[in-house]
C-alpha cells in the first residue's frame, strides 16, 4: 500500500488525520498561493489544493498525497490569514453577529497512477454578536494570526459560534467524510 502524505504544514489537518487513526507523513507544499486570481471560492480552493498536492508529488517517488486549502468568505470578501492584530480585529468585527462561509478544497493524488480526485466542501457559520473586549482578548492569545478568517473553531473561538450548517471538520480545515470516500477509492484502509 502506498504511503499517505499530507501536503500541508497545518497542525490542525495533521491532528484530524491522527484523530481518525491514519498513518501519514507530512511534506509541506512549497506552492505559493496567488489570491489575486479571479475565480470563485470553490474553484480557487480546489485549484490551490490540487497545486499543493502536485507540487509535493513532484518531489516524491510514490504516495497518496492530500492537498487542501480553506477560505473564509464574508459578504463576497475573501478573508485570509490576518497580517497583524489590527487586521484580525477588523476580520472578527466583520464576522460578529453575521454568517459566513468556510470552503475547503480537497485534492487527493496517487503519484503512481497519476489519478487525482478533487472536491470542495462548504459550511455556513453564524457568529453571535461579539464585544470589542472579547475580540481583543482572543487576539492576545495569538490564535487568530495563522488562521483564515482570524479564528479557529476548534479553540477558544468556539465560544463565538452560534451555529453551523455543514461539516464541522471542514471549518477546521479538512472535510473528513469526503476525504474518507476518496481514500477508500485509492485503496487506503479506513477501518
Amino acid at each position: 500500500m502506498s504511503q499517505l502524505i499530507l501536503a500541508s504544514a497545518s497542525p490542525r489537518r495533521a491532528s484530524l488525520l491522527k484523530q481518525v487513526g491514519l498513518e501519514f507523513q507530512v511534506i509541506p507544499s512549497n506552492f505559493i498561493e496567488d489570491n489575486t486570481l479571479q475565480m470563485t471560492k470553490h474553484m480557487l480552493t480546489v485549484f490551490f489544493a490540487r497545486s499543493k498536492a502536485e507540487e509535493v508529488a513532484s518531489r516524491v517517488n510514490d504516495g497518496i498525497i492530500i492537498g487542501a486549502d480553506t477560505v473564509v468568505v464574508s459578504e463576497h470578501e475573501f478573508l485570509g490569514k490576518p497580517g497583524s492584530a489590527e487586521e484580525a480585529f477588523v476580520m472578527l468585527k466583520k464576522l460578529s453577529g453575521t454568517s459566513h462561509q468556510v470552503t475547503t478544497g480537497l485534492a487527493v493524488l496517487d503519484k503512481k497512477s497519476e489519478v487525482i480526485r478533487t472536491l470542495y466542501s462548504t459550511t455556513n457559520v453564524w457568529f453571535r454578536k461579539l464585544k470589542d473586549e472579547e475580540i481583543n482578548s482572543y487576539i492576545k492569545t495569538g490564535d487568530p494570526l495563522d488562521k483564515a478568517g482570524a479564528y479557529g473553531i476548534q479553540g477558544k473561538a468556539a465560544l463565538f459560534v452560534k451555529r453551523i450548517e455543514g461539516c464541522y471538520f471542514n471549518v477546521v480545515g479538512l472535510p473528513l467524510s469526503e476525504l474518507a470516500g476518496i481514500l477508500t477509492e485509492f485503496g487506503i484502509k479506513i477501518f
